[in-house]
């Protein structure tokens, strides 16, 4: 997306934010941008890691079921004599 904009409008859009916010506010509307950035990294990686967690419980679930039901179906086996 932003790959198109290139140099001119990418200069366009600096002098507009000047004239816009001023030079005295630009740096804080900066700063401020970047932490929104990196509390929404943050979240996401959050997110990503309950999410890995979660597959790894179910995996784990899942191999506890299929053990449980290879020792039901031995039990329940007829046994010959």
């Amino acid at each position: 997306m932003l790959s198109n904009i290139g140099v001119p409008g990418l200069i366009l859009i600096i002098i507009l934010a000047l004239i816009i916010f001023g030079p005295k506010k630009l740096p804080e509307l900066g700063r401020a941008a970047g932490q929104t950035l990196r509390e929404f990294k943050r979240s996401t990686q959050g997110l990503i890691e309950d999410e890995k967690e979660t597959i790894v419980e179910a995996v784990k679930l899942e191999k506890e079921n299929e053990t449980i039901a290879e020792a039901v179906k031995l039990e329940n086996e007829p046994k010959s004599n």
